[in-house]
């Protein structure tokens, strides 16, 4: 037997040994590699230059009329003394609100779903249904305000209107990253801490929610960049284009500066257009700031967490 197992292995090097060698062909799919590499580093440049010659072009118009007199003053009908003050308030008071009704809401559905859910039927339609509401146009959002909070609540064209409108809209981008922001946390520790006597609320409170927190917190002030630029909904649902004073309540009328900026772009005076344009400019300094925002915090929060 093992003189016949000798000769078996002897036998299977030889023919290993007459087989021609493996040779990686590298010329052609060299060539594809380098045209793929082009061809993403192209679809990198090419929204990368657009940005800049969007915002340059922007940003040259606009410096004449960029000066804290513009951010200070109220609308005029005079383009050199008109400011953005009214709007400026409207927008902050309009994230205040929005992240005061979606963020709760957004947050506990999302540890429902995670971690109290059990897998079904309906469970997979609440998924689904979440997974499509994110991608429907912020329109239907403002059509859907309109007749709910505006006529059937009669909450009129109210700043806790447009709060509640976009509360809507972000919900589904809330929800979605405070998920993936659970599943971040490893499960052995829930069951160390489910070993160590703790209940789920105990779990979830000093433990899961403290590790995912950084995830949680990108994407809520990523999801208020997003709504501090949307324009259709609050147009849809009745927001003022022109407002010479500052809301003093919730029930206040109101503007923002998606609006503002739209009010100026559709008036045919060249003055009012580089007043917009000094707007869009306010506009995308707070939206990076509130990005930059975002990834400070998760930087700093991470900082803390040791696995």
């Amino acid at each position: 037997m093992t003189s016949v197992s000798a000769e078996a292995d002897t036998a299977a090097l030889a023919m290993r040994a007459s087989q021609p060698p493996v040779e990686l062909v590298s010329g052609s799919n060299g060539g594809v590699e380098r045209a793929f590499r082009a061809i993403c580093l192209l679809a990198i440049l090419l929204p990368l230059m657009l940005l800049v010659l969007l915002f340059g072009g922007a940003l040259i118009e606009a410096i004449p009329r960029l000066s804290w007199d513009f951010l200070t003053s109220y609308p005029s009908r005079r383009a050199a003394a008109a400011g953005i003050l009214p709007a400026l308030v409207g927008s902050a008071g309009l994230m205040l609100l929005t992240a005061v009704m979606a963020i709760p809401v957004g947050l506990g559905a999302a540890i429902y779903l995670e971690e109290y859910a059990k897998p079904g039927k309906v469970t997979a339609l609440i998924e689904l249904n979440i997974s499509n509401l994110a991608g429907v146009p912020s329109i239907i959002y403002g059509l859907l305000g309109l007749e709910v909070f505006v006529r059937v609540l009669n909450l009129g064209r109210s700043l806790i209107a447009g709060a509640a409108t976009l509360a809507l809209l972000l919900l589904p981008m809330v929800i979605m990253a405070s998920r993936e922001a659970l599943r971040t946390v490893p499960r052995s520790l829930r069951e160390a801490c489910f070993a160590l006597g703790a209940d789920r609320w105990q779990t979830l409170r000093q433990v899961v929610l403290p590790m995912c927190m950084p995830g949680v917190l990108t994407g809520v002030i990523l999801s208020l960049a997003r709504a501090i630029g949307e324009t259709a909904p609050l147009i849809t649902i009745g927001a003022l284009t022109y407002v010479a004073f500052l809301p003093d309540s919730i029930d206040s009328p109101f503007t923002a500066l998606p609006i503002q900026i739209f009010n100026w772009v559709s008036r045919p005076q060249p003055e009012f257009h580089i007043n917009a344009a000094a707007g869009i400019v306010v506009l995308l300094a707070l939206m990076l700031m509130m990005n930059g925002a975002a990834i400070w915090l998760r930087t700093r929060l991470r900082r803390r967490i040791y696995w």
